[in-house]
C-alpha cells in the first residue's frame, strides 16, 4: 500500500470519533433514557428548615401530621434507603416537613429513628413540584432530584449509592 493512502486512512481513523461525536451532538442522537431512577431537577436552592442540615444529602418528605398510610410508607422508605447505604449512611439525613400545624403521633416520632421534623413554610412548599413525592437535597442546599411517592426502594438505593460514590462532598 502506498504511504499516502496509509496516512489518509490513519488520519480518517483518528478523526472518526471526533466527527461522529460532533454529529451525535449536533443531531441529538441520544436514546432519551437515563441510568437513574429518580427524576433530575434543575437545581435550585431551598432554605428554611433545611439550613441546619447543610453539608449532608437530605431525603425530604412533606405530609400532614396525621400521617396517612402513604405517608408512613414514605417515612419507612426513606429510613430504609438511608440504612441500606451502610457506612455511607451518615452522609444522608432525613426531613419530614409538616404541611399543617399538627403534632405527629409519638409512635411516628420514635419510628423516624433520628430523622428530623420541621414545619414547612409556604415558600418551601412552592419549591417542591409535587408535594407528595420524595425529594433529595444536595449538601449545598439545592433541590436536585425527585422520586415518586410510591418509590421502589431498591432503585432509590442504587441512585444514592451512585451519587455517594461519585460525590466527594456531603
Amino acid at each position: 500500500m502506498r504511504p499516502g493512502i496509509k496516512l489518509a486512512l490513519l488520519v480518517a481513523a483518528c478523526a472518526a470519533p471526533f466527527v461522529l461525536g460532533w454529529l451525535a451532538y449536533e443531531y441529538r442522537w441520544v436514546s432519551g433514557r437515563t441510568s437513574n431512577y429518580g427524576e433530575l431537577l434543575k437545581p435550585r436552592p431551598v432554605d428554611g428548615p433545611l439550613a441546619p442540615l447543610r453539608g449532608k444529602w437530605v431525603l425530604v418528605t412533606a405530609d400532614g401530621a396525621a400521617c396517612s398510610a402513604a405517608c408512613e410508607r414514605k417515612l419507612y422508605i426513606v429510613r430504609q434507603v438511608r440504612k441500606a447505604q451502610g457506612k455511607e449512611m451518615d452522609r444522608i439525613d432525613r426531613l419530614w416537613l409538616l404541611t399543617d400545624g399538627g403534632k405527629p403521633r409519638p409512635e411516628l416520632v420514635v419510628a423516624l429513628d433520628g430523622g428530623h421534623i420541621a414545619a414547612a413554610d409556604a415558600q418551601l412548599l412552592e419549591a417542591l413540584p409535587n408535594v407528595v413525592d420524595i425529594y433529595l437535597v444536595d449538601p449545598l442546599g439545592n433541590l436536585m432530584m425527585r422520586f415518586p411517592a410510591k418509590a421502589d426502594p431498591q432503585k432509590m438505593i442504587k441512585d444514592l449509592q451512585r451519587l455517594l460514590k461519585y460525590s466527594s462532598f456531603g
